[in-house]
């Protein structure tokens, strides 16, 4: 059933992303330290993100999200990672994992994303749960790892593996049947697992499910079950989705850190000199060095993104190069920003090493991006298999 939204309709926010972000824009540099210390986003500040409309940003019109293009996407995530990292992320995660109401049917998409205007939904893509068939569905056990945000949400999904009894499904391509189940809040247990070096404000804790039952049509497969919703955002691939906006909190992180190096540029002077930081020619150098390592790599996976929305516009497959394209632009972006955060680093000398430097936290922050699976090195493994003519990797894109 295709669902009409009329302009009038309440349901419709008039989603004005960056204005949402200056009002909060306050509020979350003066908790970042708050953010890091609780090692998750506390409660009520989730609360404010979601009645912005921040977590909305990839739901479909029809059930009240603003279903922005993904540059758009990536502009508002690079301004609240500029902000804080961890709060970007979980915005990133959250806002991203909202694409899934274009896939689900209706009842579910309607249910999740239209019920509750400040719902906040997150989870786990790597197929590490284990689904049994069942009458009218699956019963779903399993533990994820990287569950980003999930402590604020209301739903959250984990990747499973389907069994036919004890026998593995599969699919046409020879690979297991994986399915993303949507689990309710309630069904899910949160280890407390999360203790890294970066991001630590995002609660990227382990989670778990035992006997969980998900209904048939409340489980997709990710880059097989065709959307139900027809439009761009929804033809783009789900995953290189995920790649974009995991890189978006790079960069966002890589200008607060040529911000800031700047800032303290402008007062700092070495010791041993009677010259301002930012008088050296050799931080000039830097500085330049970063913003064109920032610049351009915005700019690589600017292009690949209209290159790829073009094909979901005419409602055609995006092809293989143009997905390699995205992959590899994604995973530039977020590596040129920890090159240019690295090289802001360096530059700030003994000052940035210390807790109360963003830049330290720039440091950490940004190196835990870059070990993302849709952005690590790997990704320049295989496309440089397709780039070279060798056709593409066995497991693909």
């Amino acid at each position: 059933m295709q669902v009409q939204v009329h302009d009038d309709d309440p349901r419709r926010r008039r989603f004005t992303e960056l204005d949402a972000i200056g009002d909060l824009a306050a509020e979350i540099t003066r908790r970042s330290d708050e953010v890091e210390a609780a090692r998750r986003l506390p409660a009520d500040l989730a609360r404010r993100l979601a009645e912005a409309g921040l977590f909305r940003t990839m739901v479909p019109k029809e059930y009240g999200g603003a279903e922005l293009h993904l540059i758009e996407s990536v502009r508002m995530i690079e301004e609240i990672s500029r902000l804080d990292g961890s709060v970007g992320w979980c915005v990133m995660i959250g806002g991203s994992t909202g694409v899934l109401g274009g896939f689900l049917p209706e009842r579910w998409a309607r249910e999740i994303y239209a019920s509750d205007p400040n719902v906040i939904t997150a989870g786990a893509t790597a197929p590490t749960g284990k689904a049994t068939v069942v009458d009218g569905g699956y019963r779903v056990s399993g533990r994820w790892q990287w569950g980003s945000c999930v402590e604020n949400c209301q739903w959250i999904c984990g990747a499973a593996v389907v069994h036919d009894g004890e026998t593995v499904r599969m699919l046409e391509n020879g690979m297991p049947e994986a399915r993303l189940m949507v689990f309710t809040a309630d069904e899910v247990r949160v280890l407390d697992t999360w203790n890294a070096s970066g991001l630590r404000g995002t609660g990227s804790h382990d989670f778990e499910v035992s006997g969980a039952f998900v209904p048939a049509d409340r489980a997709i497969i990710l880059g097989v079950s065709p959307p139900v919703v027809r439009r761009p955002l929804y033809g783009v691939p789900i995953l290189a989705t995920l790649g974009i906006v995991v890189c978006a909190v790079g960069l966002g992180i890589a200008r607060r850190a040529i911000d800031e190096l700047i800032e303290l540029g402008a007062r700092k002077k070495p010791m041993g000199s009677q010259r301002l930081l930012l008088e050296s020619s050799a931080v000039q150098e830097r500085v330049a060095e970063a913003e064109a390592a920032l610049r351009s790599s915005r700019a690589f996976l600017f292009e690949a993104i209209e290159d790829a929305w073009r094909f979901a516009a005419a409602g055609e497959p995006v092809p293989l190069v143009a997905r390699t394209n995205l992959r590899v632009a994604s995973a530039n972006a977020a590596w040129q920003s920890a090159k240019a955060v690295d090289l802001m680093y360096h530059a700030g000398g003994g000052s940035s090493v210390h807790m109360t430097s963003p830049l330290q936290r720039c440091f950490r922050d940004v190196h835990v991006v870059t070990q993302h699976q849709r952005v690590n090195a790997s990704v320049f493994t295989v496309a440089g298999r397709l780039y070279a003519g060798l056709g593409p990797a066995p497991f693909g894109f």
